[in-house]
């Protein structure tokens, strides 16, 4: 047995110099320390057949004026850093902006919520009752619209529509009425802005 056992080790031995020299000629290269090429080593780029994101696209809807596209939903500039830790720390009760379609079904959506809230503004209904009666008169689930008192002459409503544009939100006043649409927010399940924060 020790016999055995020496000539794996003699063996072992030999075949170790063999496998240094693979290593370190695997390892060789054509560049050496110092030179140019490591003054600025080139630029990653994606490996063929793989796709890279691009920003979503947006097109003029129906109705719509003729100008820049922009998108329904508030969201702030991604390419500016954070003034402070707050904003940072609240980015996931920013609501998500729609694009494509779905931003063309929100403007749509907006314009029927807020001719449908019109009439109750010039007649300063600001009753959260009779705002909840008009946008369930539009053809929105009772469970899926929320109405409340937003001061003396105000209304706030929210509709969790449940499909593409997802959500609609708004407020109404004795000046104007004014509606939003967007798809709900990063870290939510409904159309309800997310409590919580660090």
């Amino acid at each position: 047995m020790t016999r055995f056992r020496n000539r794996t080790t003699r063996a072992r031995l030999r075949i170790l110099p063999w496998g240094v020299m693979v290593l370190l000629a695997a390892g060789c290269g054509t560049q050496r320390a110092g030179s140019a090429a490591d003054a600025s080593p080139p630029a990653p780029t994606a490996p063929a057949g793989i796709a890279t994101p691009s920003a979503p696209v947006d097109f003029p809807c129906p109705g719509e004026s003729p100008g820049p596209t922009g998108s329904t939903g508030a969201t702030p500039d991604a390419t500016a850093p954070p003034a402070d830790h707050y904003a940072e720390n609240h980015a996931f009760r920013i609501p998500l902006p729609l694009h494509g379609q779905s931003r063309c079904d929100g403007l749509a959506a907006v314009r029927r919520v807020e001719g449908a809230l019109e009439p109750l503004r010039r007649r300063g209904d600001f009753a959260p009752e009779s705002v909840r009666g008009a946008l369930t008169g539009l053809g929105y689930a009772p469970a899926r619209v929320r109405a409340y008192q937003n001061g003396p002459a105000g209304v706030g409503f929210l509709v969790d529509i449940g499909a593409s544009p997802w959500c609609v939100e708004g407020t109404m006043n004795s000046d104007s009425t004014t509606a939003d649409a967007f798809g709900g927010y990063p870290d939510g399940t409904n159309c309800e802005a997310p409590r919580g924060g660090h």
